[in-house]
């Protein structure tokens, strides 16, 4: 969050970066009485939607899983032991899948070799606007894929992806001494000469500076 009393403060390396993508973290203690309109819900869709994909192809599709419905039950019937105890506390949680193959009908679709580039493109677009509204989002891939992937009808021409839990931050009193910690740790990132290279792949890393 941007509050300075926040666990998660910019890191150096992140300072110089531009909002909100400076102050952006990935948090897991969520207020679970709060809930999102729909207003706010299309908002968050609509970062999404504006994403860019190659060719406009547009290959993402997304559940809305907000608490009380259907799909909500779907998910947390699904979720892995380590998630299960802080996703469901989140306002609405979104699950990503992408067009990655065509159907076998004549007519069927066409799908983008890029779809994947694409759908990551467009939750880190829907993260970003979140961040913009006070809200937290983490993005998350545990749970099991083929059960909920069949629970949603997920055809076979799309693959599930990840999920994302978005809400406001909750009280760390409220859950789990390892869920509360998760909000307290280090921040960190590989430095640009691991993977930022001007030679050949390992060769001449970048080196990491502050603006």
């Amino acid at each position: 969050m941007t509050e300075p009393d926040r666990p998660q403060a910019p890191q150096p390396s992140a300072e110089s970066l531009a909002e909100p993508m400076r102050s952006r973290w990935s948090g897991s203690v969520y207020d679970a009485s709060h809930r999102l309109g729909d207003a706010e819900v299309a908002l968050l869709l609509h970062a999404a939607q504006w994403a860019p994909s190659a060719g406009n192809s547009q290959p993402w599709t997304f559940f809305v899983c907000v608490p009380g419905t259907t799909n909500h039950d779907r998910l947390v019937a699904n979720l892995s032991r380590g998630n299960s105890g802080w996703v469901p506390r989140a306002s609405v949680v979104f699950l990503t899948a992408a067009h990655v193959r065509s159907g076998d009908e004549v007519d069927a679709p066409a799908f983008s070799d890029y779809a994947l580039y694409d759908v990551g493109q467009a939750a880190a677009h829907l993260t970003l606007q979140a961040h913009s509204m006070g809200l937290l989002a983490h993005q998350f891939a545990g749970f099991d894929h083929e059960a909920l992937a069949g629970a949603l009808d997920v055809p076979a021409t799309h693959q599930l992806l990840t999920g994302i839990a978005v809400g406001l931050p909750g009280d760390p009193g409220e859950v789990d001494e390892r869920t509360a910690a998760r909000d307290h740790r280090d921040r960190v990132r590989r430095p640009l000469s691991e993977w930022a290279f001007t030679g050949a792949f390992g060769e001449a890393g970048v080196a990491d500076s502050q603006a």
